[in-house]
């Protein structure tokens, strides 16, 4: 008896002793207190990462202390110590393997000489020196049109129209009798014949004026019988730009009835953003690209860069000239302007692929540590195809990075750092964005709008099944040389609610077409 009741106490005692062991290592480790891994080898201790707090999963700045969801019913993400962000003024902070899977890379900002460009748009319009206007200068009505349409080609000296004028008649007929009395006082006295001529020039330069052409007035010398009507020929090789006259229409003197351009030279009109108009100046050579000739490339210097700048766009209008042949170039056309810019020695550079550009502002992210990053706003200057010039915000010698910027801007919110959220909790704006993965078809690209459509097929880590959607380009790059129709494998994150950004993209081994029946477009839209 005695034996049996030994045996239960030794029983309940070992109980306790294992139930206190495993309620002491579960307190330990909620209180980061240190544990042996069972099977270590030798028995080494593994200290347990200590619990700091739980984040808002949207990237919000919003901590727990204990687990609990958001209001769509997602699981607030615990964060342990050596995860939370860098102190305030630090800049953002990343786990060395999460910088390792995005794919980080960095190149230190140097100083060397950039021959950039001035990539703007522009237009096609007419050499105001070359646009002739037709206006007569006295009262009159429109007899007979020889051009009727506008747009027509014309040579200098062709037959526009015909007009009848009384005043036109009168000083004709004054002009014939002044001759004839000249030729009539040829034995009269001197005082007599020079009266007589006077009248005759005056008569003359009243129809010199009037643009009565050398033709009409020697025939009205040879004949002495003024004309009804007088023909107005064009003044140059063109086209008709506009056309006012209408047969049996009165006109008034100055008023204008007939443009013609001479097209064999054009201007091109580029509007230069503020920030880029001193690397602009007289005489210096541009590029330009006319979307109706995309095979063709056009030539042309600056010859003018205007004194006023459009406050609703705050950009300069510059004026290039252009030749062309075979008129091709029409006034009103869309053009693209290349401009080479003034070089100004060597700046402070970094590479284009650096600055992350919201619209807003530029930000560039310098690596001040092993997995610490200081986004910095920039202002920026001269440019080239592979390089800006920093003129503030980055120096000489320190490490940017070059890839996977966007995605470090994804991974750490780096909208809310540089939104200076004063008083958030440390570490509320370090909220981690998923990357997922598909494969599907690329159906159509909108290039102005950087979207694409997708049918992928079930996403296992959103749980959604095959389906038509729109998503946002990271970078335009991603897509080029990507044909609709191709199978693409895609990585996409999403950047806000409802907004999905593909951040890699690589050939397919298959369409997703035919493969799946993607259900009616939904998420992501």
């Amino acid at each position: 008896m005695k034996t049996g009741v030994a045996v239960v106490v030794v029983v309940v005692v070992a109980a306790a002793a294992a139930g206190g062991y495993v309620f002491g290592t579960r307190q330990a480790a909620m209180h980061g207190a240190p544990t042996t891994a069972a099977g270590a080898p030798g028995g080494e201790a593994k200290p347990a990462k200590k619990l700091l707090y739980y984040r808002n999963p949207m990237g919000l700045p919003d901590t727990s202390s204990v687990p609990k969801k958001d209001s769509m019913g997602m699981d607030y993400i615990a964060v342990y110590e050596g995860e939370d962000d860098a102190p305030a003024g630090e800049g953002l902070k990343i786990s060395l393997d999460r910088v390792q899977k995005l794919g980080v890379r960095t190149q230190l900002a140097e100083s060397r000489t950039i021959g950039c460009l001035v990539c703007v748009s522009g237009r096609v319009e007419v050499d105001e020196r070359l646009l002739a206007t037709i206006a007569p200068k006295f009262e009159g009505y429109v007899e007979r049109l020889h051009v009727n349409t506008t747009g027509e080609f014309v040579k200098a000296g062709q037959p526009l129209f015909e007009v009848y004028s009384p005043e036109l008649v009168s000083a004709q007929r004054e002009y014939a009798i002044a001759t004839r009395g000249v030729k009539a006082l040829q034995d009269a006295s001197a005082q007599s014949r020079s009266g007589m001529a006077q009248l005759a020039e005056s008569s003359l330069t009243r129809l010199r004026n009037w643009d009565v052409s050398a033709e009409q007035i020697a025939a009205l010398e040879r004949t002495g019988e003024a004309t009804r009507t007088v023909t107005f020929r064009s003044p140059a090789t063109g086209i008709v730009m506009e056309k006012k006259a209408v047969s049996g229409m009165r006109f008034m003197p100055g008023e204008m009835l007939y443009q013609v351009a001479d097209l064999s030279r054009v201007w091109v009109l580029a509007d230069v953003n503020e920030q880029d108009i001193g690397l602009v100046s007289n005489g210096r050579l541009a590029r330009v690209g006319i979307n109706a000739y995309p095979e063709r490339g056009f030539e042309g210097r600056v010859t003018y860069v205007y004194p006023t700048l459009k406050t609703e766009t705050r950009t300069v209008s510059v004026r290039l000239e252009l030749a062309n042949p075979g008129g091709i170039l029409k006034p009103g056309m869309y053009a693209q302007v290349e401009l080479d810019a003034a070089n100004n020695g060597k700046v402070i550079a970094v590479p284009s692929s650096a600055v992350i550009d919201s619209g807003v502002r530029r930000v560039v992210l310098v690596q001040v540590g092993e997995g610490r990053f200081d986004p910095r706003e920039v202002e920026t200057g001269a440019r080239s195809d592979e390089w800006i010039e920093v003129r503030s915000g980055v120096k000489e010698g320190e490490a940017v990075v070059v890839a996977a910027n966007f995605l470090i801007d994804a991974e750490s919110n780096l909208r809310a750092a540089l939104g200076g959220m004063a008083g958030a909790p440390k570490g509320g704006g370090g909220a981690a964005t998923m990357t997922h993965r598909a494969d599907g078809t690329l159906d159509a690209v909108d290039a102005k709008a950087g979207t694409v459509t997708v049918t992928h097929r079930p996403v296992a880590s959103l749980k959604w099944p095959a389906m038509t959607m729109d998503f946002t380009l990271a970078n335009d790059s991603l897509v080029s040389g990507v044909k609709p129709g191709a199978a693409i494998d895609f990585e996409f994150v999403e950047r806000k609610p409802g907004e999905w950004v593909i951040t890699a993209v690589k050939p397919g081994q298959a369409a997703a077409k035919g493969a799946v029946q993607p259900a009616a477009p939904g998420k992501g839209k």
